[in-house]
């Protein structure tokens, strides 16, 4: 009978020199945006400048969008990358790292943040400050010109270009009703909706971190916009965004739940959602469901930066059952990814096209991942 500590070893180690293999790709692209520099004969110490800036920002987080590009296009293939289609999967993986790191740098001064990934946030480091608002400009550029140098030469480039620029605004649109919907400096629970809160969360999230990726590796492996499969007319970038979406929406509402349940040690970091007054699944569903006691005990208590008022939100909570409705949540969240992910033709059904064609394995590899988590 097989030992699974070894095969739990086998597969972190599997996990490990998988994100060193893509990590290595970053040290390449950061070389060639810096040689970029050279050529356009700025000044040393803003080619230093733009090297920290990218070195600090951009690698450092867990990168499973940026991964999630490369493995796709490894499942959209069906075998394994050679090493330019490696190389072109992760250098468009590290282009929705440098727009993470646009959004990151450019939100941590929008909320006046202290640390972020367990280190100062980079406007905050000496010498930086507002400075930092053309660094974040910067980071969003190098998507263009990687994008340019490596990709303009295929049909599907302009098709990028698209998707970069359409997502960035819908993110940006989302934090735009995040930011009027819950500023830290005034509590107004009365703008505050599970609507608004999934509006919130897809826009500002969902685009972003699941829908981006798997179209970018679309788009790499020249699925069409339709094709017909098993007698039906797939339509599957359209496909991929209604399974997507909605997953991303959990993928969220999960991180929100955590925030209040989970402890330092198991998700790394001190839930604030509460006293920084966060337009959270949890709050959300509290108001839904509270009476008008327990809805002034809310207005009293959350978003204020006081330990006393969180617990007593906290305990809020646990009153109303948050435990017991994120798991009903979950598995019916669950059940409803599923539905959708089955609706896509299983491989062997019959295809028209000639080409790639969408796979039940792509979306099925990002719910695996995020199901049941606890971190």
């Amino acid at each position: 009978m097989p030992n699974p500590t070894i095969k739990t070893d086998i597969a972190l180690e599997a996990k490990k020199a998988s994100r060193k293999k893509f990590e290595d790709v970053f040290a390449r692209i950061r070389d060639e945006l810096i040689e970029n520099f050279v050529a356009e004969n700025m000044p040393k110490d803003a080619i230093e400048w733009y090297r920290r800036s990218l070195d600090f920002n951009v690698p450092g987080g867990k990168l499973n969008r940026g991964m999630s590009v490369v493995d796709s296009v490894a499942i959209l293939r069906g075998r394994p990358l050679s090493d330019d289609e490696y190389f072109k999967a992760a250098l468009l993986g590290w282009c929705i790292e440098l727009l993470q790191a646009f959004f990151l740098v450019s939100d941590d001064m929008m909320d006046q943040s202290i640390t972020r990934r367990g280190q100062p946030c980079w406007y905050r480091l000496e010498g930086i400050g507002n400075i930092a608002i053309n660094d974040s400009f910067m980071l969003e550029g190098a998507i263009y010109h990687l994008l340019k140098k490596h990709f303009r030469q295929e049909s599907y480039y302009v098709d990028l270009l698209d998707l970069f620029q359409e997502i960035t605004y819908k993110t940006e649109m989302g934090q735009l009703v995040d930011l009027i919907t819950a500023p830290e400096d005034s509590v107004d629970l009365n703008k505050f909706s599970l609507d608004k809160h999934r509006f919130i969360v897809r826009y500002k999230t969902a685009y972003y971190s699941f829908y981006l990726p798997v179209a970018l590796a679309m788009y790499m492996c020249h699925v069409p916009q339709s094709y017909v499969q098993a007698g039906k007319t797939i339509r599957p970038y359209s496909l991929a965004n209604d399974i997507l979406i909605p997953l991303g929406e959990y993928f969220q509402v999960q991180d929100d739940y955590l925030d209040y349940s989970g402890t330092p040690e198991q998700i790394g970091k001190i839930g604030t959602d509460i006293v920084d007054n966060k337009c959270s699944w949890c709050v959300n569903v509290a108001l839904a469901h509270a009476t008008p006691a327990q809805r002034a005990v809310l207005d009293e208590n959350y978003g204020r930066k006081d330990s006393a008022k969180e617990a007593k939100v906290k305990a809020l909570f646990a009153e109303i059952g948050i435990p017991k409705l994120y798991e009903a949540y979950e598995e019916d969240a669950y059940k409803r990814i599923i539905g959708l992910i089955e609706t896509i033709p299983e491989q062997g059904d019959g295809s028209s096209v000639e080409g790639t064609v969408v796979k039940r394995e792509v979306f099925k590899s990002f719910l695996d991942k995020i199901y049941k988590r606890t971190k």
